[in-house]
């Protein structure tokens, strides 16, 4: 499969993945995400149902707090 993470084309062995499995593969261990899927914000308690596919475009970014 091969999605748009990040604005990267990035190809996975599986036809189809959650949110929780993508932030697994890639490592993000930030606390605070904003993810969005072909432009939909996708709350946290949906990442685990989140259905990521061939094609799709998904945007993972780190809220950094600071001052």
């Amino acid at each position: 499969m091969k999605i748009i993470l990040n604005n990267t084309e990035e190809s996975f062995e599986k036809d189809i993945l959650t949110i929780t499995e993508i932030l697994k593969l890639k490592n993000f261990v930030f606390k605070m995400l904003v993810i969005k899927v072909n432009d939909k914000i996708i709350k946290k308690n949906e990442y685990e149902s989140t259905i990521i596919k061939d094609g799709d475009n998904v945007m993972i970014l780190h809220l950094v707090s600071g001052g």
